[in-house]
């Protein structure tokens, strides 16, 4: 679109290829076939013009076929023999080995190219560069911080996905929840609505009453509601006036965007005059217009605000918390500050043993520092000595400290395991053995709880 390509690849379109739809509704031997002949008829007839894109790229090997009908991938063969077909593909490591690895003739057409999943630092850069994006579509600002923690937190505590989507789609999780809290009635003033409710069929209860007492009661009633009504027409101004500010924030946003794009249209058709005319004419007008909304949003939120219109990292924290079921306040509290408490904190459950705690302490301050190698674990520990010293209770405290839950520990009694086969309940059955699917009590446990 800007024109940045190499000179070969200029003027060329690139062209998603739907299998699915191809293969539907194909009742009979050779439709699909003569469907696949056409597209494929198209893309020749354009001498290279077209680059075509198969996601999914493995369900090309048996696409279509049927008995006695030929597949998607020994149709396209000859034409990627020739050159007459530009085809890129994308699919996962498992599925090239499982699919496209076994037909060798369809594996040499094609020179793999190995996507690594890309840095933290290289994540906040695209993050950076998304942000607008998702401020705009959610309406709510989302400040750099919250960016750096999406990207650090999740690769952190989200071990069964990968960056840059795991990142993403916590940013795009906390600004929708930050929208659906600005569209719904805050907390404050939905606390002081159900209390007026609660009284107001109290008072109706106590109005059928005729002794003394109640009709005390009523008229004592009678002065809480007044206040509560009072206090909750102030809160629902106070809310409707955020609202409607932050809205008008999010109106000039939309526009500002919408005038940027209009720039870059403009640049690309060499259109000189319409893009200064909006880059030092509406889209100057436009940013005062928006410091001059974030000022009034700002004064109304002076005397504390009922609506929060940016995702800080406590939000993407709060996020993180749900996903996995670690505590927000943990992960937000200074890593050094908690860790220079430790033995205090052990020591408040674990009566003496000096030398248990310190040891433990020391492992666990090594590899949150870094010092430790990386490839094995943060510390392996016998704990020996007779019943009732604190072995188990100094296993439950460390986990306590932790992970804030004592119950974050895995428990395996070794005396269920004392026969040669029963170490399959450990790790799970080998394959073509009852139980293979089922996975052991470790690797279980591990897998769903992995922090």
């Amino acid at each position: 679109v800007q024109g940045d390509v190499p000179e070969g690849l200029k003027k060329k379109r690139i062209v998603a290829l739907d299998l699915g739809a191809m293969v539907a509704g194909a009742k009979y031997r050779g439709e699909f076939e003569e469907r696949l002949k056409a597209a494929l008829k198209e893309i020749v007839d354009a001498q290279g013009e077209i680059i075509v894109f198969l996601d999914e790229m493995h369900t090309v090997v048996g696409a279509g076929a049927a008995e006695g009908a030929m597949d998607a991938g020994n149709m396209l063969k000859p034409l990627l023999a020739r050159g007459e077909l530009h085809l890129i593909g994308a699919t996962t490591l498992d599925e090239y080995r499982k699919h496209i690895e076994k037909d060798a003739a369809l594996e040499r057409r094609f020179q793999p190219v190995l996507i690594e999943e890309p840095s933290v630092e290289d994540t906040i850069s695209i993050l950076r560069g998304l942000k607008e994006k998702y401020e705009v579509h959610h309406g709510v600002r989302i400040t750099d911080p919250a960016v750096i923690a999406a990207a650090t937190l999740s690769a952190r505590y989200i071990t069964d996905r990968r960056l840059p989507d795991k990142a993403i789609d916590l940013i795009d999780e906390a600004a929708a929840r930050l929208r659906t809290e600005i569209d719904s009635k805050p907390q404050e003033l939905d606390v002081v609505d159900r209390q007026i409710m609660q009284l107001e069929i109290e008072r109706e209860a106590l109005k059928k009453e005729k002794d003394k007492a109640s009709k005390e009661r009523l008229a004592k009633l009678e002065g809480e509601l007044a206040d509560l009504k009072e206090h909750s027409a102030q809160l629902t101004g106070r809310w409707q006036n955020e609202k409607q500010a932050i809205s008008a924030l999010r109106e000039v946003k939309g526009q500002i965007e919408q005038t940027r794009l209009e720039i870059e249209r403009a640049e690309r058709k060499s259109d000189l005059e319409t893009a200064a005319r909006l880059r030092y004419g509406s889209l100057r007008e436009l940013e005062t217009r928006l410091a001059e909304a974030e000022k009034h949003l700002k004064e109304l939120q002076a005397g504390g605000l009922l609506l929060k219109e940016e995702v800080d990292p406590e939000e993407i924290a709060a996020i993180v918390g749900r996903w996995t079921g670690i505590p927000v306040s943990r992960l937000l509290e200074g890593e050094m500050q908690k860790l220079l408490r430790m033995e205090q904190a052990l020591h408040q459950r674990v009566v003496g043993q000096e030398d248990a705690v310190r040891v433990v302490s020391n492992a666990v301050r090594r590899a949150r520092a870094g010092l430790q190698d990386p490839n094995r674990p943060i510390g392996s520990f016998i704990f020996l000595g007779p019943t009732g010293v604190g072995k188990t209770e100094l296993a439950r405290t460390l986990a306590d400290f932790l992970f804030d839950d004592e119950r974050a520990m895995i428990r395996i009694d070794m005396s269920e395991y004392q026969e040669k086969h029963t170490v399959s309940r450990l790790i799970g059955a080998p394959p073509g053995y009852v139980g293979y699917d089922e996975g052991g009590q470790l690797t279980e446990a591990v897998r769903r709880r992995p922090y």
